[in-house]
């Protein structure tokens, strides 16, 4: 299914006709369309609009989707691999089963949003907001992991290594949560994670 935007359907329906393995969307509205199983890698997607734009199963290994608006999207089982998703829009987006393995997520919003079951591992979240996000069977590994939580968001079965420290919101007031302290919030809440300390032999293995 074509977006509903005429210049984004004429520019998609010129890649589908090309041999071009990437398509040039930045600032586009492909809001409407079904892209799903798409081969997207090494695409520009930059500041485009794909709110609530099916992609599941699709593929933007290396692509650009700095500054894109992806709020309430289908991203399920993608593979986002190395993509750039720095200040990203991810409100409400469904991200479960996808692999984000060294994805790129700086000051991005992502409240609300689902990643139940997803490779995050060696990913940078640095300024993420995950206020309500669910982190349900989330797998982590080496993770910098600068990001907000508050008690809505679910870590239930996340496991893995991360960075830290993470910041726990609650109303108007924030406090950090770091070390033991955060791998024992986390567990209470049905999560078994390891955060590694600053000056850790892993944190300078490449």
């Amino acid at each position: 299914m074509l977006p509903t935007d005429p210049e984004a359907a004429r520019e998609l329906q010129e890649w589908l006709s090309t041999e071009d393995s990437s398509l040039f969307g930045v600032e586009h509205d492909f809001r409407g369309a079904d892209l799903s199983g798409g081969d997207f890698s090494g695409s520009w997607f930059t500041g485009a609009n794909l709110s609530g734009v099916r992609l599941a199963r699709a593929n933007f290994y290396r692509a650009d989707l700095q500054s894109a608006d992806l709020s309430g999207a289908d991203l399920s089982g993608a593979d986002l691999v190395r993509a750039n998703l720095d200040e990203a829009v991810l409100r409400s987006t469904r991200l479960d089963g996808a692999d984000m393995v060294k994805a790129s997520l700086c000051q991005v919003d992502a409240r609300g949003a689902s990643f139940r079951g997803t490779a995050i591992r060696g990913a940078s979240l640095l300024g993420v907001d995950l206020r309500g996000a669910d982190l349900t069977d989330a797998v982590l590994f080496r993770n910098s992991f600068k990001v907000t939580f508050d008690d809505s968001t679910v870590v239930r079965g996340l496991t893995g290594t991360v960075f830290g420290p993470v910041t726990l919101a609650s109303g108007d007031s924030t406090r950090q949560l770091g070390g033991a302290e955060l791998e024992a919030w986390i567990r209470e809440r049905g999560g078994q994670v390891e955060v590694i300390p600053p000056g850790s032999p892993e944190t300078t293995e490449g």
